[in-house]
């Protein structure tokens, strides 16, 4: 055979096997390139019954938040990305401007410039932090974390340069030691701490704006001389369940308006961006210590909101780190 025609049925063999190639390229669904972490599997049971499922989000959900290492010209830049559990560490960061900069200027917001959230992905370990930030904008706060895996840490701030916009950065922090997973924790509308049982009144439904009533008790007896805390008599923060997307939630009232009572009822406004499963967090300060109560709540579009919008007040968890 001359080189011409080797050439040629070299070229066919060739075209044959990229066309082959490409076939079965089609069929399959694409290779994902985003760089966010994958979702934990489900624990058994839909985002309906409070378990780990599928997150359904439509065009017209709200964003949502502490997803992105950077946003609007900044980001998070974590210096310590790795931590043994059960050591105390110092935890540094700087959030840095569009020209690499550490920023030095926030607005500061429930009383402080800046909010870091710390949790574990399977949400058994929360952390409400507030850092200390050093002239050149470094921040810095200690962390001594229970138990070993994968973590994600949220700086929520509202640069002085953004006109009051609020942004909430998050990054992976990576725990070394002994790892035990843990289900996923059922619905619960109630949670208990030091003798303080926290009941939730109200539902979450995916791109809408729903109350949230939150009633305080001690040993059975309604709360009413609530401490304020970060300018409020209750902090809430709500995570969703597979990708930890961060939803801040902001009270109803603050402590200093006169009009609002310590307590029993704490009311929020909350908006879950899609239909899922949500770790809700609670700190409120009473006898002079903050307590955070945890509660699982589903996000679904069916739901009827049945539950009305706040107990009565003729009605009858865990350590926190700061």
């Amino acid at each position: 055979m001359n080189t011409a025609l080797k050439i040629t049925g070299f070229a066919a063999a060739l075209a044959g096997a990229f066309g082959a190639t490409y076939a079965v390229g089609s069929s399959l669904a694409p290779i994902s390139t985003g760089t966010e972490p994958a979702a934990h599997a489900d624990h058994g049971g839909g985002a309906a019954a409070g378990a780990g499922g599928p997150q359904v989000t439509g065009p017209g959900d709200p964003p949502a938040g502490g997803l992105q290492i950077s946003e609007s010209g900044y980001a998070l830049d974590l210096r310590t990305p790795r931590v043994e559990a059960e050591r105390r560490t110092e935890l540094r960061f700087g959030i840095l401007d569009a020209s690499g900069r550490k920023t030095t200027a926030y607005k500061r917001v429930h009383g402080k410039e800046l909010h870091l959230i710390l949790a574990s992905r399977d949400l058994s370990v929360y952390r409400h932090l507030h850092p200390t930030r050093t002239d050149d904008g470094t921040w810095s706060t200690p962390v001594d974390l229970p138990k070993a895996g994968d973590y994600r840490i949220f700086a929520d701030f509202t640069p002085a340069a953004m006109g009051g916009k609020n942004l909430t950065l998050g990054a992976d922090l990576a725990v070394s030691g002994i790892y035990k997973p843990v289900e996923f924790p059922d619905t619960s509308r109630t949670a208990s701490v030091d003798g303080y049982t926290v009941t939730v009144n109200g539902d979450l439904r995916p791109g809408e704006a729903r109350k949230l009533d939150l009633k305080i008790t001690k040993n059975g007896r309604p709360v009413t001389n609530l401490q304020p805390y970060l300018g409020a008599y209750g902090h809430l923060v709500a995570l969703r369940s597979g990708d930890l997307a961060y939803l801040h939630v902001h009270p109803n009232d603050e402590a200093d308006d006169d009009t609002t009572k310590p307590g029993p009822v704490v009311s929020f406004t909350a908006t879950a961006p899609s239909s899922g499963a949500y770790r809700l967090f609670l700190d409120f300060k009473h006898g002079g210590k903050v307590r955070t109560a945890a509660f699982t709540v589903p996000a679904d579009a069916a739901a009827e909101g049945s539950r009305g919008t706040g107990p009565s007040e003729d009605d009858e968890m865990g350590d926190h780190q700061h």
